[in-house]
């Protein structure tokens, strides 16, 4: 028992204590959390805008009289429509690897690359959330508001988008969740991120067990922490409903 004690033992001192080798886990956890935020705020911004585009497609095209305002919001859906699917149909490291060799070339640092990279692939996957909830909300909401005198902008913005936003909540967070695990591919194009922080680690010692397992541990207690947020969003969501 003693001798696996000591082995444990030098097996951490080797992999995180000598050469301070436990600041590629802290650096990569930065960049990581950095990405994912930076990400998900892009990806909120993008979702709103498309879903409000999608949803008042579907709830209005169908009244609209012919003219400029109609074939300008049938254009915007089918762009949208492309965005959502082209994004959604090809994998997160598929568009990394474009983004940082194709579209962003110039660019130099690779966590802005990751930020807008996730960010767009982020965007499509919460329009459909947003959209969800858009749609979810009743057809009455929207004309109490024209009954108050709002036009069709002030409905969704004041009285529409703040009900579906409420409800979507818990599946925006679980969206973040999504998100962090996701950012462990952004090492394909040298960002060193967590798991690239222990890749790095392993690559220096031989020794792969303890500091992917350290990063393993740290992913989990993140998303453990991220979900136990969402469990009591949703029971708080569930009691205000009462």
């Amino acid at each position: 028992m003693s001798d696996w004690f000591e082995g444990l033992k030098s097996q951490f001192i080797l992999n995180f204590v000598d050469d301070n080798r436990w600041q590629y886990l802290v650096n990569g956890l930065r960049a990581t959390i950095t990405i994912t935020f930076g990400a998900l705020v892009i990806g909120v911004l993008i979702g709103l805008i498309v879903a409000t585009i999608r949803s008042t497609h579907d709830k209005t095209i169908e009244t609209m009289h012919r003219g400029l305002g109609r074939t300008i919001l049938k254009i915007l859906n089918a762009i949208c429509k492309v965005y959502v699917t082209v994004i959604r149909g090809i994998p997160v490291v598929v568009q990394l690897l474009i983004a940082y060799f194709i579209i962003f070339v110039t660019v130099t640092n690779g966590i802005v690359v990751g930020i807008l990279t996730f960010g767009i692939n982020s965007g499509a996957y919460v329009a459909e959330i947003f959209r969800g909830g858009i749609m979810a909300v009743d057809i009455g909401q929207t004309e109490a508001g024209r009954s108050l005198g709002f036009n069709y902008v002030q409905t969704m913005r004041y009285i529409v988008v703040p009900q579906a936003f409420k409800h979507i909540l818990p599946s925006l967070l679980n969206e973040l969740i999504a998100l962090f695990k996701e950012t462990a591919v952004v090492g394909y194009v040298a960002v060193m991120d967590l798991t690239k922080g222990a890749d790095i680690i392993r690559g220096r010692t031989f020794s792969p067990f303890m500091p992917l397992l350290a990063a393993a541990l740290i992913y989990l207690i993140f998303v453990m922490f991220f979900s136990w947020i969402v469990g009591k969003l949703e029971r708080r969501l569930r009691t205000s409903e009462r």
